[in-house]
This record gives C-alpha cells, structure tokens and sequence, in this order.
C-alpha cells in the first residue's frame, strides 16, 4: 500500500518546509508542496502530519546487537537487542559490532543477527572485528569479507590505548585499515575501520601518525567515545580539524558524567564553538554494550547497559539545551553517518531514497512515528511492529 504523509515540515536534513511526501514500496517517490488523491483511489494510507517535523530515519553506526559486555564475569554478558529497542529511539540503520568479548561473541552470530534484524524491518550493517588483533573474520580475510558479504561494510570495534585492547603495533593497524580501504573500494563500500579510543595516554597518535606517514586517508577511521575525558575531547577537536571524523557515545552514566565525560549533545554545541565542521561529527549508541567502571588499579567495580534511546535524547538536548539548530543536529545522526559509511540510500529525505522517515512532535520534539523502508513501525507513539518473540503489551 502506498503512503501519503501530509502537511509535515521537512528537514532533509536541510530545511524543505512544508510538504507531502508519497512513499511508493519502500521508496520516497514525491515530496511536493501539495500531493492530491484521486477520488477513486482507495489503497492509500494517509498519515497526518500537521504539527510534525519530517525528518530522515535516524543511522545507530555502533550498537551492539548481540550483546556485549563480559568485563565482571559469564553474568555480565549483555543482551542481545531487539527490535523495539531500536525503532523505539527513532532508529531505522543499526550498524552492528563486537567488543571486548571475541570469543563468546562471534562474527557468524554477529551476522545472522543482522540478517533476522532485517527481516524483522529495518536495516542492519556490521563491522567484522572485535577489540583484539588479529581481526577475526568470516571468510579469513578482511577484503574477501567486505567485498562478498552484503552486510559487512567496515572492520571494528578495534580498541587502542586501553587496557583491554590486545595493545597493537601501529603497523598492524596500517595492514587492517589498507585491507579495508581496498575492499571497500571494491565492492563501493566504505571499509572504514571502527576504532574504540580508551582512556590511554596514547589517545589518536596511532591514527594521527599513520595518516602522517602513510597512503591511508585520515578519513579511513572512526575513531569512538571521543568525549570519555577532556584529554581526548581536546584531542578529537585537533584530529578533526586535519580532516578526521570523530564520533560521540550517547549512553552514559551520571557517574562517567562527574569523573569528567563530556555529555553528546555539550560536546556537539562545543565543536560548533570551535570550529569544527558539522560534517566531521557523528553520534553513537553504544547500545547493549556495557558501560563498566573500574578503580585506579583497572580493577571492574560494576557496570551498567547502553540504550539506542539515548541516541535521539541527545539530539534533542542539543536542539533544546544547548541550541544546535535543527538541521545541524540531526546531521549527526542521519547525513554525516550516510556519508561516511557509504550508505547512499539514506540519511535524506529525498525522492528515490529509502522511505525511512521520522516524524517528530513539533512543540516537543517526541519521536510520534518511526517508518522504515516504507512500513510503519510506530504510529502516533503506537508501536505496529514488534520482534519475532517480542510480545505486546
């Protein structure tokens, strides 16, 4: 059935103002200032969006979608995610990865939960890798990955200067990010290399340096978790500025925020501030990945759960809070992560692309109804769809 949303201002990200918008299957066929329907056509869903702002799906380009954790034990092993926790927070485009845990966490089981997630409605990417090198595969090989599977696009969630990473030689990470480079330039892909950034004094100068002294682009990494403390945030603004993406983790803890993170949406108002160009900053869940805490001696004392939610929650402090334009803000989260991931198809609000689409309470700016690949997910705050063994409420 063809869908007709009506009267909603449209941010694509840019400014477009009020229209309707056609979706046709599970593409964005017209957006006109006024789409008639014709007296004797009848298989049309008309959704009304006076009051609303039309926005592009939101792009979650680091969740942990098997779950993660694992830092304090078997029993700290996270969930895996499912479906309403994603289309929930606005989220149509997950971007799957591993973290600490490569071993009981695998990659075949990364990559079939990626597939039941699009099956279930919504989009799903991942990253081959964990933390550890060597980087773990498929097929065996980084390049053979991304050019001959669909879903795989990049390699991480490859950790540096952090205790848990497996502590590799800048030259291993040059081997990795030229595997990527070239598959992703086989196949159209990004290959872009996910890069975990812990609390380590090395910070970027792996990164920085390799850029400096050889053919891989700056452009090659995303490195994450970019405002975990005010050394690394300062360090994010100069990696930036030499061309770099940086991207910032949404979940958190107040007590992360009072040992000196800096909150996603400050640290975006901030950026603006200083200079950095909105096109270099992209936001991240981190979802059903754990958020550990350890003492002085990296000894674990607890942990607690990332949520896609907070994604979209701090787009909106940012809007609200710290006064980020509209068109600006949702960039992080749509355009900027299209970009970088090569995800030609969304990130716009725009005719030929993925019906995508999120439509957000104009005086409040509530998430009112999620559409992925032209099917309602959420309607007016009713979730339509659930996962497989989801049951409703």
């Amino acid at each position: 059935m063809m869908k007709l949303i009506k009267n909603g201002e449209v941010y694509s990200p840019k400014y477009l103002g009020k229209k309707d918008l056609l979706i046709t299957s599970d593409k964005i066929g017209y957006i006109k200032d006024h789409i008639e329907i014709p007296k004797d056509f009848v298989e049309i869903e008309v959704i009304d969006a006076t009051n609303k702002i039309v926005v592009p799906g939101f792009i979650d380009n680091h969740v942990h979608i098997c779950g993660g954790g694992g830092e304090g034990g078997f029993k700290t092993r996270t969930p895996e995610i499912q479906l309403t926790d994603i289309i929930s927070g606005g989220v149509t485009t997950v971007i799957g990865v591993l973290g600490t845990d490569g071993t009981t966490r695998t990659i075949t089981n990364l990559l079939a939960k990626a597939k039941a997630l699009e099956e279930e409605g919504i989009t799903c990417k991942i990253h081959v890798g964990s933390y550890q090198v060597p980087i773990k595969t498929i097929t065996g090989n980084i390049q053979d990955d991304i050019i001959l599977l669909d879903n795989v696009i990049g390699v991480g969630e490859m950790a540096i200067s952090d205790h848990r990473s497996s502590q590799p030689k800048i030259e291993e990470i040059v081997k990795i990010a030229a595997a990527a480079r070239v598959g992703g330039m086989l196949s159209g892909k990004a290959g872009v290399v996910n890069i975990h950034v812990g609390d380590g004094v090395r910070r970027l100068d792996f990164l920085e340096k390799i850029a400096e002294e050889t053919e891989i682009p700056i452009t090659q990494f995303l490195p994450t978790h970019m405002g975990r403390n005010p050394e690394l945030f300062e360090g994010g603004i100069k990696y930036a500025k030499k061309g770099g993406f940086i991207d910032f983790t949404t979940s958190t803890t107040k007590e992360f925020l009072e040992e000196g993170e800096l909150k996603a949406s400050v640290a975006l108002r901030t950026l603006l501030d200083r200079g950095v160009s909105i096109h270099q900053i992209t936001f991240s869940s981190d979802a059903q990945g754990s958020l550990p805490a350890f003492d002085e001696k990296g000894r674990y004392t607890g942990l607690a759960l990332g949520k896609v939610a907070s994604l979209y929650n701090e787009v909106k402090d940012a809007i609200i809070q710290e006064d980020v334009r509209i068109e600006e803000a949702i960039r992080v989260i749509t355009s900027n992560p299209a970009n970088i991931l090569k995800l030609p198809m969304k990130g716009h609000v725009q005719e030929g692309k993925d019906a995508d689409l999120v439509l957000l309470n104009k005086e409040d700016l509530k998430i009112d109804t999620v559409i992925a690949r032209g099917r309602v997910m959420i309607l007016h705050g009713d979730i339509k769809v659930r996962g497989t063994f989801e049951a409703a409420e």
